[in-house]
């Protein structure tokens, strides 16, 4: 006698179905009448095409290709004052293509996210693109090969690049651009590594190496490693700001000791203190970061920090925050709701953290906990509670008006930066693509790449495309833009007016 499947039927999966969007129905209700917040949506529009006529649609285009070439207007003498400050190694009676004029079609390169210099050759030297670029900037007179680029990048100094990059933000910052994103007047920067790509082959001395199984072999593996830093707000923006590349000859090559993250650290953040000497400055780190010789650091160059504080790191930290915090069960403490979720907080202030030898050095430093409960429906329709609990060392005192903005107006936004590696790895700009195989070449598409995305950002977070790029999603809103250029949507006219008005901008 055989046994009854156990696999649920048609029907039954429709009423599995019905039951949970019923649940989440009743779920969401009850939250607002609890006072919870219910987490908003932002997934692109799923309905039919909202133009009526040929001409609606053209509108549609050109103004989106308007209000971003504003964008883009708002930072472009800044950009082409420092980029033609760069030294060009070239022999100058050999020059045909100017320098700005390769790094803008770089930059733009990203903008548009080819995925490759072939494409880029392929797609952006079609007449009616290159009509429509040199439209929206005059400056390119012409699109040189890529490999022009790529050969420019192999000989100059790329750090430059990136030294534009920080003059473009650093602008944003004395005109106050993000003065409502800061967490008690500091800028939250959140600084983590990713893997770039990794190879089988040694193509350049500076790549890291490390010894990988597959099946019954091992062998060495071969990559390029990054140590990034993001502005990262409150209200989602994560804005690329500093890269520091890993590199086997940065690390002690007499004892075959690799560079690793936290002597990147160390560059990083001697780098960003002589860029922004007297910038007030929010660390966000992870748990990789929590040890005497770094909170130091932070200290000498007067930054604040959030470090998220591991169950395993700290031993001695956490053996006296569990002493203190029962000594005075009553005091701080906080109790309130985030969004849907309720949470609980608790900190003891002033503990001493003693480090080096025989723990000579000492820091004070102040722990904070956060425990929080939110409700979700399960596929089978049961409403679950869940729970997770978060910790961070915080460099300065708790209390009751400060810990909110410190750990859910900062810390957790530390995820800004991961979201950061997504977008620049999944969405369009090719992170893990080598682009050359000439390391300073792979930099300085690198920081191409980063000033790309940066403009994209900016173009996505400002007031009069917002509402638009939500509807359409990111990548749906930069296929749209690519798309125009690519079509005959302009006539003879358009643009005129919008390369010689003044522009300004403005960040929802």
């Amino acid at each position: 006698m055989s046994k009854q499947s156990r696999r649920p039927n048609r029907e039954e999966i429709k009423r599995q179905r019905k039951e949970k969007k019923e649940a989440q129905k009743a779920l969401r209700e009850r939250q607002r009448s609890e006072g919870l917040g219910v987490p908003a949506q932002f997934s692109p529009v799923n309905r039919r095409c909202d133009f009526k006529s040929t001409e609606e649609e053209r509108e549609a285009r050109l103004d989106a290709v308007a209000q971003q070439l504003r964008v883009f207007r708002s930072q472009w003498p800044i950009l082409l004052k420092r980029l033609s400050r760069i030294p060009d190694p070239r022999n100058a009676k050999k020059v045909k293509y100017r320098l700005t004029l390769l790094m803008i079609y770089g930059i733009l390169s990203f903008v548009y996210q080819m995925a490759s210099r072939r494409e880029a050759n392929r797609e952006m030297t079609r007449p009616v693109f290159m009509e429509n670029l040199r439209r929206l900037f005059p400056e390119l007179e012409e699109l040189p090969h890529h490999d022009t680029l790529m050969r420019l990048l192999s000989k100059i100094e790329v750090n430059q690049i990136e030294r534009c990059h920080m003059d473009l933000v650093r602008e944003m910052m004395r005109k106050k651009k993000f003065s409502r994103y800061l967490i008690h007047s500091c800028y939250p920067i959140a600084i983590d590594g990713t893997q770039k790509f990794a190879l089988d082959v040694l193509w350049s001395e500076e790549c890291l190496g490390r010894e990988v199984r597959r099946g019954g072999d091992s062998g060495m593996q071969y990559y390029v490693y990054v140590l990034e830093a993001n502005l990262v707000f409150r209200n989602g923006m994560s804005l690329p700001l500093m890269s520091e590349f890993l590199s086997y000859t940065e690390g002690d090559t007499e004892a075959d000791r690799q560079d690793c993250e936290l002597r990147a650290f160390r560059r990083l953040a001697q780098r960003l203190k002589a860029e922004f000497p007297r910038l007030a400055v929010l660390l966000l780190l992870d748990g990789l970061y929590p040890n005497g010789p770094l909170i130091e650091l932070c200290r000498n160059n007067h930054w604040q920090f959030m470090i998220v504080l591991q169950d395993t790191s700290l031993p001695s930290v956490w053996e006296e925050y569990e002493g203190l915090r029962k000594l005075e069960p009553e005091k701080n403490h906080l109790h309130r709701t985030w969004g849907n979720r309720r949470q609980h907080f608790q900190w003891v202030n002033e503990i001493e953290y003693g480090y080096g030898p025989n723990g000579r050095k000492k820091q004070i430093v102040h722990v904070v906990v956060c425990k929080e409960s939110w409700e979700e429906v399960e596929d089978s329709g049961k409403v679950v509670t869940k729970h997770s609990r978060h910790a961070w060392i915080s460099s300065e005192p708790l209390d009751r008006w400060n810990v909110h903005e410190r750990c859910n107006g900062g810390a957790r936004h530390r995820w800004g930066i991961e979201s950061g590696f997504l977008v620049e790895k999944r969405h369009g700009y090719q992170y893990e693509h080598c682009f050359s195989y000439n390391w300073n070449a792979m930099k300085g598409y690198h920081y191409l790449m980063r000033l790309g995305h940066l403009l994209n950002v900016l173009t996505q977070y400002c007031e009069g495309l917002f509402e638009r790029v939500r509807e359409m999603g990111v990548r749906g809103f930069i296929r749209f833009i690519r798309e125009t250029l690519s079509g005959p949507w302009f006539d003879s006219s358009w643009g005129q007016e919008d390369l010689n008005v003044p522009v300004q901008l403005r960040l929802v």
